[in-house]
């Protein structure tokens, strides 16, 4: 390759090198079509090694390449050598947003001739499976040379592969394109969202989607058995994955024979009872429906009814603890610790068979079917925040495909732990607590209840759990009462159902020295679609050309799991807009719900035709991939035609009143109707203070002063002894916009 000037320059070199070929047999193509057989453009892979090389020449016979690289950018060895060959035609850049003209004569001058101009990215540290290993700063510029670009994605099989089925991890992976972006089109944004597309389509045709969750489940437990174990925090019970196998499958006949619906109603806190109860119904064929015995009675029997169940798993120390519950008549409810007791020879002779048959016998004797796709896994209710719970239908295929995002992002080992101790009825506590430790071969330590930090923090500290699952609100719990060395062995804390506040964040890494990842997820994404983690470890000096790519930033949700494609619309009149602006967030993939539950109208007002899935929620992607979440649209209101995001002013709130430092929640802003403006914002605070009129001029005067339009601050303050807050942690919407309609009386 010849040497760089300012810019680039052309080498003499102009047919193509021959080289070894690679099978295509193992890789899977998806539109191949949209690769032009003539015509110039710029050729721009998510991530390129030097097989993924050898494969696009094969796929593009005849044509003339020209390799695009930064001048000094650490290249992979295998692409050093490539370069060096005498026939290689190649062009070195030196990236410069002020003076992009270089870049356009150079790149220009190649596509102008009709050659394909492929960009060669340096050596990236990355976590598995990002959108993309090249910068978006770097994108940004190459994008600048206004040529036509080709998007590719590669998706390598070892990145998102299931580790109970390693014959998955054999193949080569998936190589998309799409459609050529014309000089016009090709922004960042439009570059970036071609290449989730392509993500989504490449993920979907994992091999692994179409499993059954409970094969999956009994492979995950056979593999694990040994290696890793359930450990009950309330009274100390541990159990290896094998001995839950073989309970599970007692369990699961007796199931079989004793309910006639097709669900099967769980009332258990997070534990061996509840992770058996779970895993039993699933080999038994049935689909579990963990439901909230925290919400009122209304939302529970609305629950129950919609769910047509017959019997009830729980335990009798539940039952008498949970008064408020509408239990059903004692016949309907199976008592988990009165059961199990009297199948000790079965679950011997099942210990026996899991040890000594293969999974696919195992299986057949059970009942349990390979293959589960669309079909109903689990069926989860919202927390009702804005109203009745909805019944959200998720698949095998949905939770299989979560299982494997949220997986693949974390790579946790054998040896690492994760506490579970968010509710089973909670999207959260269901798949990251209940399916993805047995599947991914983690050791889950449990306890009841989220809300006792103390005992939690000497669990942690007990068990060196490595993985924390919480919310905010369960967060200050552990700044109230745990000291510091509890959580020494935490390597991961990722928050999520609600807006992770500065102020919490930063008191926690200060006390514990642990950084809190915020991530985002929904009921209906089943649940992770974001999330924040460490950073990776530098491959080298960056002086010397190596990338090293971000998995933080803070304010951010984080970046997109893989295999999640995202939209942007106009809140309003869902007109297409950047990703990279304000606006109502879609997504699409493996793990979007299949429906609302016996609801095609509602399934409709939020899913369209080609699978895209309405969240609901405000935000919009920076450069590097990561997700800014601004609000949920029924936490805007809608003042003077202006669309007013109550979180941004309760963060605002928050300063002007001094509550930086306060570890629970003592505001919120809702919105009331209002004849002059549509609507107005209402300041419901737990606060003691003075007369609530002078209180809330003060604060106006205050806010007018930080420069907040006045339309963005409230003009009226009600006092309440608390701020409503749900079981899963998230403010109660609900209860806070009949606390402010009651005030206002």
């Amino acid at each position: 390759m010849s040497d760089t000037l300012h810019g680039a320059r052309r080498a003499y070199s102009y047919h193509m090198p021959a080289e070894p070929s690679l099978s295509l047999n193992n890789l899977k193509l998806i539109g191949q079509e949209n690769l032009p057989s003539s015509g110039g453009l710029l050729l721009l892979p998510s991530q390129l090694g030097y097989d993924d090389l050898l494969i696009l020449l094969q796929l593009m016979p005849g044509r003339e390449v020209t390799y695009l690289v930064e001048q000094g950018a650490a290249l992979p060895p295998e692409f050093k050598a490539h370069l060096e060959r005498e026939n290689v035609r190649a062009l070195a850049i030196v990236p410069d947003d002020t003076d992009v003209s270089g870049l356009q004569s150079a790149v220009g001058g190649e596509t102008h001739e009709g050659r394909v101009v492929i960009y060669l990215p340096a050596q990236a540290a990355a976590i598995n499976a990002p959108m993309s290993t090249v910068p978006g700063m770097k994108l940004e510029f190459l994008l600048k040379a206004a040529v036509p670009v080709l998007p590719v994605y590669v998706q390598r099989s070892v990145d998102v592969a299931l580790d109970i089925e390693p014959r998955y991890e054999a193949t080569a992976g998936v190589m998309a394109f799409a459609p050529v972006l014309k000089p016009e089109q090709a922004t960042l944004a439009a570059y970036q969202e071609s290449l989730l597309c392509l993500a989504e389509q490449a993920f979907s045709a994992h091999p692994a989607l179409g499993m059954n969750l409970a094969y999956a489940l009994l492979l995950g437990l056979k593999r694990h058995g040994n290696t890793n174990q359930i450990i009950d925090g309330k009274d100390g019970q541990e159990m290896r994955y094998d001995r839950v196998l073989a309970i599970a499958s007692a369990f699961s006949r007796y199931l079989r024979r004793e309910t006639a619906k097709k669900r099967v109603g769980i009332v258990l806190p997070p534990g061996i009872g509840g992770l058996i109860a779970n895993v039993a119904v699933l080999l038994a064929g049935k689909v579990p429906v963990n439901l909230n015995f925290t919400a009122g009675r209304g939302s529970i029997e609305h629950a129950i009814n919609a769910s047509d169940i017959d019997r009830f798993i729980t335990a009798d120390i539940f039952v008498r603890k949970a008064q408020q519950f509408p239990w059903p008549p004692s016949r309907q409810l199976i008592l988990i610790e009165r059961v199990l007791p009297l199948m000790k020879g079965k679950i011997i002779s099942w210990m026996i068979l899991s040890k000594t048959l293969p999974a696919a016998l195992l299986a057949l004797l059970l009942g349990v079917p390979k293959k589960g796709g669309a079909d109903e896994a689990l069926l989860l209710f919202t927390s009702g925040s804005a109203g009745n719970p909805k019944g959200v239908v998720l698949s095998h295929r949905n939770v299989i495909a979560n299982v494997i995002q949220f997986g693949s992002r974390l790579g946790l080992q054998r040896n690492d732990s994760i506490l579970g101790s968010l509710p089973l009825f909670h999207s959260f506590g269901c798949t990251v607590t209940l399916w993805y430790p047995i599947i991914g071969g983690v050791s889950l330590v449990t306890y009841p209840s989220p809300l006792e930090a103390k005992r939690l923090g000497e669990l942690i500290e007990k068990y060196r759990v490595s993985v924390m699952i919480a919310t905010p609100t369960f967060l200050r719990g552990y700044l109230r009462g745990v000291n510091r060395e509890a959580l020494a062995s935490i390597k991961l804390c990722v928050t999520g159902a609600e807006k992770l506040p500065a102020p919490v964040a930063e008191a926690f890494e200060l006390k514990f020295g642990k950084r809190v990842f915020e991530g985002y997820g929904l009921t209906e994404t089943s649940p992770v679609s974001n999330v924040n983690l460490p950073n990776p470890t530098a491959l080298g000096d960056e002086s010397q050309g190596y990338v090293r790519l971000p998995s933080y930033r803070q304010g951010s949700v984080g970046q997109m799991v893989p295999g999640l494609a995202i939209r942007i619309t106009h809140p309003e009149t869902n007109e297409p807009q950047s990703i990279h602006s304000s606006g109502m967030i879609w997504f699409k993939g493996a793990n979007i719900f299949e429906g609302y539950l016996d609801d095609i109208k509602k399934t409709a007002e939020v899913k369209d035709e080609n699978g895209w899935f309405r969240t609901g929620d405000i935000g919009r992607l920076d450069v590097d991939g990561f997700l800014h979440i601004e609000g949920r649209l029924s936490r805007f209101s809608k003042i003077g035609g202006e669309m007013v995001p109550h979180e941004t002013v309760e963060e605002a709130l928050v300063k002007a009143m001094g509550l930086e430092n306060e570890t629970t929640r003592k505001i919120a802003v809702v919105g009331v109707p209002d004849a002059e403006k549509g609507e107005a914002l209402v300041l419901l605070t737990a606060m003691p203070g003075g007369p609530e009129h002078q209180e809330i001029l003060d604060l106006r005067y205050r806010l007018l002063e930080s420069g907040m339009t006045p339309l963005w601050i409230p003009k009226k303050m009600i006092r309440i002894p608390e701020i409503p807050i749900l079981s899963s942690g998230k403010l109660d919407v609900q209860s806070c916009q009949k606390a402010a309609l009651s005030g206002l009386h």
